[in-house]
């Protein structure tokens, strides 16, 4: 018995992260499968197929399978899994793993059926899931536990989920299908509007973790881009500042801010002044937009912190609550609970 593994796995719209008992992180790649369209084969999984993104000649499609942080490609998603899994459970038929898998606050319940099914497919021996909100406060070290309340703003690639966790549970929460995905998308059409130029989606991902800001209190900082002239069809450089990403990100982070208040407004009191000593934690890569955690602030006047490994601790929240399924199994949802 004691020989089953125990894996939590982030399956995020970006990025899977796979923690491992006892080992901690022990996957970290691109949620990004490359397949010929010809004969349906994988050619590539993770870091090597996001570098295929946009690039492929007709027969070869990059798919990334997760969409809004939930499943939209179910098949590719469990060629993903298994190709990931496999890394992990090296003699994966001997025993089979129990496996916590993270999924955004609110997702319905035949999303959840999805992931399960993914789970169980790959061969897990018990599935759980957690909702990311609550995994990304338990690894930021948050003591959700506590009758005391305590509030995460987890941003990622396909969703942003605002939660304020009492007691081992949420209590009030949003949860929106804003991410780093469409930070990205803003980037690229704010370039094709005011300068008539089309980048891709990894242009526009590398502008947003180069300059990408929500807030700027200093200097702006410039980064060159290359994409290719509406007009000419001509390939064309151009130096886009932070400035400009702070004009392109400025709807989303709108809406990202209205949730926030509006979480707030419906906290209970006694909640709320324990948020006003503890601050807001930042989690999910979308916390490293610069300036982020002082925007925030600055709109909620509550101190705004980011966590100390934001891109990992939704991970490794899933993981420690592996460890402490029996205190938690109110707020997990198990697969026999969906059967």
């Amino acid at each position: 018995m004691g020989l089953s593994k125990k894996i939590g796995i982030d399956l995020g719209t970006a990025n899977v992260l796979i923690y491992e008992k006892g080992k901690g992180i022990v996957v970290q790649e691109p949620s990004v499968v490359a397949i010929d369209k010809n004969n349906d084969k994988v050619l590539a999984v993770g870091k090597e197929a996001r570098r295929m993104l946009g690039r492929t000649p007709g027969n070869i499609v990059a798919i990334r399978p997760l969409k809004d942080g939930v499943i939209a490609d179910f098949e590719v998603t469990e060629l993903m899994l298994k190709h990931f899994i496999s890394k992990v459970v090296k003699r994966r038929f001997l025993f089979k793993p129990t496996i916590m898998i993270c999924v955004p606050e609110g997702i319905t319940g035949v999303e959840k059926r999805a992931v399960m099914e993914a789970a169980s497919q790959v061969g897990s021996k018990d599935t759980y899931l957690i909702e990311e909100p609550l995994a990304a406060a338990i690894g930021a070290g948050l003591p959700v536990e506590d009758p005391s309340g305590s509030m995460v703003i987890d941003i990622g690639g396909g969703t942003t989920e605002i939660a304020v966790i009492s007691m081992g549970g949420i209590v009030v929460s949003e949860s929106l299908r804003i991410g780093g995905d469409k930070f990205d998308e803003a980037l690229a059409r704010y370039v094709r509007d005011k300068y008539n130029m089309v980048i891709g989606e990894k242009t526009a991902e590398e502008i947003k973790m180069e300059i990408g800001s929500a807030w700027i209190d200093g200097e702006s900082q410039e980064h060159e881009v290359r994409g290719r002239d509406l007009m000419s069809g001509m390939p064309k450089n151009l130096t886009i500042s932070s400035h400009e990403t702070v004009d392109a990100f400025k709807e989303n982070i709108t809406t990202i801010v209205e949730s926030v208040r509006h979480v707030l407004e419906q906290t209970p009191p006694e909640l709320s002044s324990d948020i006003m000593d503890r601050g807001i934690i930042l989690t999910g890569g979308g916390s490293l937009l610069h300036g982020m955690d002082t925007l925030l602030s600055k709109e909620t006047q509550i101190p705004v912190a980011s966590a100390d490994s934001p891109l990992s601790c939704v991970a490794e929240g899933t993981g420690i609550a592996l460890e402490e399924i029996d205190r938690l199994k109110e707020v997990l949802t198990s697969s026999e609970m969906l059967k």
